[in-house]
């Protein structure tokens, strides 16, 4: 009779000295880690960030949006329109929101003297960029006996009340407070390392 083979148990594939190594190497890793968050970049290699124009551009970029200047205006819409003398008309109210700011299409200057450790701007004059009509209120409307209003007409005061918001904003302070503004965070934000920041405006063409 043939004798049973004996059954022996495998060996395990990850014994003690694989332990060991994996230990050591998660060990080194977190080692590693905390010598990166801890000591100074010189010490282990690290790079130091360099200010270059590339960066400033950027940085004036991430900043237009923080310089704009805004006001709430509201004012007097009066339509009228003749046809064949038959007259209409129309009161309306119309509240908007003026938005001034740069128009960074228009790419600002940027010299840097690293030498001086002098960065200087030169920025494109603030402009009234938006105009958001927010309400408008009609408190009398007259339509002509052969002359209704119409959806032209409708769009003829959209455009009326777009245009005198446009011109009251004008008369406001709103551009020289977003001038003021872009030159005031521009100087904050890149005089740093030692640098000094000189910011001033072009002058209007």
């Amino acid at each position: 009779m043939n004798e049973l083979p004996q059954w022996e148990p495998k060996r395990p594939v990850f014994g003690p000295g694989m332990v060991l190594v994996a230990v050591a190497l998660l060990t080194l890793v977190f080692a590693g880690y905390c010598a990166s968050r801890v000591l100074p970049g010189g010490l282990i290699g690290g790079s130091k960030t360099s200010i270059t124009h590339d960066v400033v551009v950027q940085q004036i970029r991430a900043v237009a949006k923080l310089v704009s200047s805004e006001a709430t205006v509201r004012d007097v819409i009066v339509y009228q329109n003749t046809w064949y003398g038959s007259t209409k008309r129309s009161l309306v109210v119309v509240t908007g929101r003026l938005f001034a700011g740069i128009d960074l299409r228009d790419n600002p200057d940027v010299a840097i003297d690293h030498a001086k450790k002098a960065i200087t701007i030169r920025l494109p004059q603030a402009k009234l960029i938006a105009v958001e009509i927010r309400d408008m209120h009609t408190y009398d409307e007259r339509g002509g006996l052969w002359n209704p209003f119409t959806r032209q007409d409708r769009d003829a005061i959209q455009s009326q009340a777009r245009a005198q918001l446009t011109a009251a904003g004008a008369k406001l302070e709103l551009i020289r407070h977003a001038n003021e503004s872009a030159v005031e965070v521009l100087r904050m934000l890149l005089a740093k390392d030692g640098y000094t920041v000189d910011v001033a405006l072009r002058r209007a063409p």
